[in-house]
């Protein structure tokens, strides 16, 4: 059963730039799917039109049964329950503790706070933090700092959770322990879109991987099929940005 299903989507901006060509691709749900490609390829801008923060110009975009493409602007609240973001950056609140960034997220729905204590206590269990729940962003290192972004963004269990280069800032031990929260993220069953300039943690994955170039599906590799000496040799690296 498809979580996402795209349809012969264009999106060109106000500058005239066009960053996506009649792109269609369908994800099931369940599935970890990688986005990979070189800088400018349109990675950034299928991922932001997944949670409604770009439109396209053209095409249809369905996630979770909500046709995305024509969500009014008062109503993206509802696709975004839905849907989980991790950035590069982090995004945490520096004067909250993690119990508190991660509490955050619920708050803002007025829930009980026996309800937020639980969901927050389980969700940084989750990621491997339950015991740094009351250190604050500046005492924790890189790593748990984007595990604590992930718990946040799986608070509400959405259906899909997307990572934009999500081990962006990390050395590769913490990258490899990002990931494994990941994968365990996906057994439970949520759908992760991921995009990343890392190649290496690609290859290791073994997940169904979507290479982009110049805007179009270049290749599309099933799980395990992806080999990243082909794709290092069109000289892309994993330093560059998204």
């Amino acid at each position: 059963m498809d979580l996402i299903r795209m349809k012969n989507v264009k999106k060109v901006y106000k500058t005239g730039t066009t960053a996506l060509y009649d792109l269609s691709l369908n994800i099931e749900k369940g599935e970890f799917v990688f986005v990979i490609g070189p800088t400018g390829c349109g990675k950034s801008t299928l991922i932001k039109m997944l949670y409604r923060e770009e439109k396209p110009t053209e095409g249809s975009i369905n996630v979770g049964g909500i046709e995305v493409s024509k969500l009014k602007n008062r109503k993206v609240f509802k696709l975004r329950r839905k849907i989980g973001v991790v950035f590069q950056d982090y995004k945490l609140l520096p004067k909250l503790t993690a119990y508190e960034n991660v509490a955050f997220a619920l708050e803002i729905f007025g829930l009980p706070q026996s309800e937020i204590f639980d969901k927050t206590i389980k969700a940084l269990e989750l990621v491997g933090l339950k015991g740094k729940a009351k250190s604050y962003p500046s005492e924790l290192s890189g790593g748990e700092q984007q595990r604590v972004a992930i718990a946040r963004a799986i608070i509400n269990s959405p259906k899909l959770l997307i990572c934009d280069e999500p081990t962006g800032n990390l050395d590769p031990e913490m990258s490899r322990e990002v990931m494994k929260v990941l994968d365990e993220i996906n057994k439970m069953g949520t759908t992760i879109v991921m995009v990343t300039h890392d190649i290496t943690i690609v290859e290791e994955m073994k997940k169904r991987t979507i290479e982009l170039d110049t805007g179009r599906i270049l290749k599309d590799h099933p799980v395990g099929t992806f080999k990243g000496v082909n794709f290092r040799s069109k000289g892309v690296t994993s330093n560059e940005s998204a």
